[in-house]
């Protein structure tokens, strides 16, 4: 078993917590949804904290939606900014929300991943938006591709159109992206093999989530058309955040910490280096040397 695997334990309602500001939803008064092979339920996570601004624009882009079989579950960090306000004014289209404290973005997901009962999953963060037919896209897609476990859609970003995946591939390329969170949809079956994003990375994890999900586990998936957007999003969240030299130093670790093949990695991170030398911020060499050396003889 891949050591950064941890089991999703599926439940209906989270466990009671000191911490918990909010509760509601439909679910909570006895409302119950489920799925069929020819309408399959799809469960979309929603992440936020303090995104006043944001979150009724994403909250409309799931009504929005031209497929309506829709299991909607918030899960907000203690926000104190209004954003637990226009979550209530849109309670009755909301199968679950909780405000409760949380270790981050990535526990919050993994929250949501054991609250969903749909057949397909998928994560819109609370400042992203779902384009309406995106629900229906994906629909066909798994409907003409029964045996595929997950799917990347395109993603607009502010400087273009994030596409081009190919994951039938990635389980044999060294170098692979990951799909953005608003273009990607998996097989409830297919999450609960691949288990929790792991919080030991900060930045990084739906790195590890991928590799996993592709290369440990051999799951099968395929990328939508680059004209078939499924969403936009906006830069912010943990991006807005971002250490350089963490993330940096987190990817590296990811590999290492995948077993890849560390010949490959030293000229991979060599590379890395290189490029890193004409940036702004440079890696100071003595950390980056004593980060290899660890890595590569542990």
């Amino acid at each position: 078993m891949h050591p950064n695997f941890e089991k999703i334990t599926n439940k209906y309602f989270l466990d009671p917590n000191t911490e918990r500001k909010f509760e509601d939803g439909k679910r909570l008064r006895g409302v119950k949804r489920a799925g069929t092979k020819e309408r399959p339920l799809i469960s979309i996570i929603t992440v936020v904290k303090d995104n006043v601004r944001f979150i009724q624009e994403t909250i409309d882009s799931i009504k929005s939606q031209k497929y309506d079989n829709i299991e909607y579950i918030i899960i907000d960090g203690l926000s104190e900014d209004g954003t637990l306000d226009v979550i209530k004014k849109n309670i009755d289209y909301i199968d679950y929300v909780v405000s409760e404290k949380d270790l981050g973005n990535y526990d919050a997901i993994n929250k949501g991943l054991s609250l969903s009962t749909g057949d397909l999953i998928g994560i819109v963060n609370g400042d992203d938006i779902l384009l309406p037919d995106t629900t229906n896209t994906l629909i066909n897609y798994f409907n003409k591709f029964p045996d595929i476990d997950f799917l990347f859609g395109s993603v607009k970003k502010h400087w273009g159109t994030l596409s081009g995946y190919y994951p039938r591939k990635i389980r044999y390329s060294w170098f692979f992206y990951t799909s953005h969170s608003t273009g990607f949809f998996i097989k409830k079956k297919a999450a609960e093999l691949n288990g929790k994003y792991s919080l030991k990375y900060q930045y990084s994890s739906d790195f590890d989530y991928f590799y996993r999900l592709i290369v440990h586990n051999k799951s099968k998936g395929i990328a939508t058309k680059k004209d078939e957007v499924f969403g936009i999003f906006r830069p912010g969240g943990i991006s807005a955040t971002l250490d350089k030299e963490k993330h940096f130093f987190e990817k590296i670790q990811i590999r290492f910490d995948n077993k890849q093949n560390k010949l490959f990695l030293f000229l991979l991170i060599l590379l890395k280096y290189i490029k890193n030398l004409f940036s702004k911020k440079r890696i100071k060499l003595k950390k980056f040397i004593l980060f290899v050396i660890f890595n590569y003889f542990k």
